[in-house]
């Protein structure tokens, strides 16, 4: 028995005699007769409200397929209840499932990785044999980490993360899980790392030739080896669906910290859909290199970018929702850098379509920026800039030559259906590329609008002036993007994609009465 619990023993005892008074109650021994005075009858009373409902601790951690099996860490207790905590191995060698328990939690303890680096290609010629690891993860599934801890898949294995719009699968921090976390909390661990083979360029190995098998890059902050990069465009790393990744961002080493959702290298064979990024310390999400597409992605309380696309990407972004928290982040987009080696290929080509941007910090120096000859689109979109930064910024010669001006150059960025409301829609950037040259590429484009008034709800609902923009058909730009008739992440009120599997936080409210951001859910 606890300190508290004998306290709280003796304070409810103290407390019961102290009710009964002398006319109640006369002991036997006194010398006078034992008198009970019955209460006149009283009705019913209505029992009070249940609290929220809470967790028991499951009795042990399950078995699974990897040799190493998963540690039994005693218990861990929040708001929320008792959970058991099964900590991961350190490397999952063996294709393994972590299936839902109710009371039990994952911990990914340090760098877990899922299988062994297969090397730039799927054969042995590299000197690695692919280990095929798959890691499974059940909807309903909660793991946290806390520090320095990530997940890494790396190379010729793959992440089956697919949850449920009522059970999404969260990943999250030791903080959260005992109620300490507050709306501006960040930072707290790692992250999640896909690592794949498909090309990228800036290579870390001299002289070696950007979009082959010899141009890898290593994790940003990753202390051991994290490669990634080939010359696989459709290869996968898995699957990841209806996933909340919150409060990540933790400094690995020096200055290089992880976002909630990295990608290196990853391919089109990957499908990403419904992934919420909470409260990241740096970006909310960044790809660097590969072929990346993503559906149905919400990034709420970046402190860096919301979305960070970089060293040759070819990204297809459709459905996605980025909100600031007030007076924090830098940009909504920042994409590739300015660093010499702009001409290497693949260049970035990132597409975006139906967003909605929510930027709400004046001390940022804009929204958007792209440089570093990155080519670009968005459409159908909308970009409210409530705080008084500008709103668009292109730096460098090379991001505003025309097609076919270098080798894999489809153009300066391209705005179709993009509205903006901005008191400064657009800001001169670096390398001679002007306020004004911008605003020329922008209104090239059709139906977009630099002097839009939002009539937006929940700040990421459609009003009746975003539905009355005429959308562009995104189908112009590829396959991955389905054909729409309205711009904007969401419709109207009647369009709900974005609840359920989110958590509401004070920088915006998806519509979940019952999950916030800053507790687990309790199924």
């Amino acid at each position: 028995m606890t300190i508290f619990e004998r306290s709280l023993i003796l304070g409810c005892s103290a407390l019961a005699l102290a009710s009964c008074g002398p006319d109640d109650l006369t002991s036997p021994g006194t010398g006078g007769n034992v008198i009970i005075n019955n209460p006149a009858p009283t009705p019913t009373p209505t029992p009070p409200p249940t609290g929220p409902a809470t967790v028991t601790a499951a009795s042990g951690c399950p078995t699974i397929a990897d040799p190493t099996g998963l540690t039994d860490s005693g218990t861990i207790s929040g708001p929320t209840g008792s959970y058991r905590v099964c900590t991961m191995p350190a490397r999952f060698t063996a294709s393994s499932t972590l299936p839902y328990i109710e009371g039990l939690l994952y911990r990914i303890a340090g760098r877990v990785d899922v299988g062994t680096d297969g090397g730039p290609t799927a054969d042995a010629s590299d000197g690695a044999s692919d280990t095929d690891v798959t890691l499974t993860i059940e909807p309903g599934v909660m793991a946290f980490a806390s520090g320095s801890s990530f997940l890494n898949v790396n190379r010729g294995n793959m992440i089956d993360a697919v949850g449920t719009a009522d059970r999404p699968i969260i990943f999250t921090s030791r903080d959260n899980v005992l109620g300490l976390n507050n709306a501006n909390s960040s930072g707290q661990w790692g992250g999640v790392v896909l690592s794949g083979r498909a090309p990228v360029t800036d290579c870390i190995a001299p002289g070696a030739q950007p979009g082959t098998i010899g141009c890898e890059r290593q994790v940003e902050g990753a202390a051991q080896p994290a490669l990634f990069g080939g010359a696989t465009p459709a290869d996968s790393s898995g699957r990841m669906s209806y996933v909340q990744i919150r409060y990540s961002g933790f400094v690995l080493s020096g200055d290089s910290e992880l976002q909630s959702l990295t990608t290196g290298g990853v391919g089109s064979g990957t499908q990403l859909d419904h992934i919420m990024s909470y409260n990241s310390s740096d970006d909310g999400v960044e790809f660097f290199g590969g072929r990346v597409g993503v559906k149905y992605l919400v990034v709420v309380g970046a402190e860096d970018d919301s979305l960070d696309t970089d060293t040759g990407v070819k990204a297809n972004m459709q459905y996605v929702i980025a909100v600031q928290r007030q007076g924090a982040g830098d940009a909504i987009i920042e994409a590739d850098s300015t660093n010499g080696l702009e001409d290497q290929t693949p260049r970035q080509n990132t597409q975006i379509s139906n967003a909605t941007f929510y930027h709400r910090n004046a001390a940022a120096s804009q929204a958007i920026r792209i440089r570093g000859g990155a080519d670009y689109a968005i459409v159908n979109s909308v970009l409210v800039e409530d705080s008084g930064a500008p709103c668009i910024r292109i730096d460098d010669a090379q991001t505003i030559r025309a097609a076919g001006g270098a080798a894999d150059e489809a153009g300066p960025p391209v705005f179709n259906s993009f509205v903006i409301d901005c008191d400064t829609p657009f800001r001169d950037g670096g390398g001679g590329v002007t306020a004004a040259s911008v605003e020329q590429l922008f209104v090239r484009g059709t139906n977009n609008n630099d002097d839009f008034t939002n009539s937006l709800s929940l700040l990421f609902v459609n009003g009746a002036n975003e539905n009355a923009v005429t959308a562009f058909n995104p189908t112009a730009l590829g396959s991955f993007f389905d054909a729409v008739s309205y711009i904007g992440a969401v419709r109207d009120a009647s369009d709900t994609w974005y609840r359920g599997w989110t958590c509401d936080s004070a920088a915006v409210s998806f519509g979940n009465t019952d999950r916030a951001c800053t507790s687990l859910p309790v199924y």
